[in-house]
């Protein structure tokens, strides 16, 4: 017979876990982990304007953003954040409450999957940053040209520059028959 208390389950949160089609260990990837990564599961699509603005399907929810509910029973209402609870990974909204049988008020919590955001509480420099990210992609995007600033910050190595301009030229020091033997030889 086995001994039950070796059969534990690992409480710790995995930074290796890649997926799993079991719902309780998707259920524990999301309990345990940590709050950086929860941060990112609370994150609401984008209005389809501010797609196209921000060049970003999706964004982290924050106190004061204005959203609208998309699915349940009090779907097509809009309000603002009133808070996030990371541990629990739900929002309550301003305004949107249910009364309890005592007659006392309570914030009715939603999960982040089920708004939609209409717009973003930029107050922060930080998250300014971060939502301008996703712009600099989406204008080489629909432009297809990279700005004087986006080649400046990304460097091109040498070697990469080289190759580029043997191909071009087409005087490449690597004979495409060579590769194709070492493939085929055993």
């Amino acid at each position: 017979m086995l001994d039950k208390s070796n059969q534990k389950m690992k409480k710790q949160f995995s930074k290796h876990w890649k997926a799993s089609k079991q719902p309780r260990k998707q259920r524990k990837y999301r309990a345990n982990a940590p709050l950086h990564i929860k941060h990112k599961m609370i994150s609401a699509n984008l209005k389809k304007d501010l797609r196209k603005k921000y060049g970003k399907r999706n964004f982290p929810l924050r106190k004061g953003d204005s959203i609208k509910i998309m699915r349940g029973e009090f779907r097509k209402r809009t309000g603002k954040i009133a808070s996030v609870d990371l541990k629990k990974l739900r929002i309550s909204i301003e305004g949107i409450q249910r009364t309890k049988k005592d007659g006392t008020k309570v914030n009715v919590w939603f999960a982040p999957s089920n708004l939609q955001i209409q717009e973003l509480n930029l107050d922060d420099k930080e998250r300014r940053k971060a939502i301008e990210r996703g712009k600099v992609v989406s204008e080489e995007k629909e432009t297809g040209k990279k700005s004087i600033e986006q080649i400046k910050q990304k460097p091109v190595s040498d070697k990469k520059a080289s190759f580029e301009e043997q191909k071009k030229s087409g005087k490449s020091d690597i004979d495409k028959n060579k590769i194709r033997e070492k493939k085929n030889a055993p």
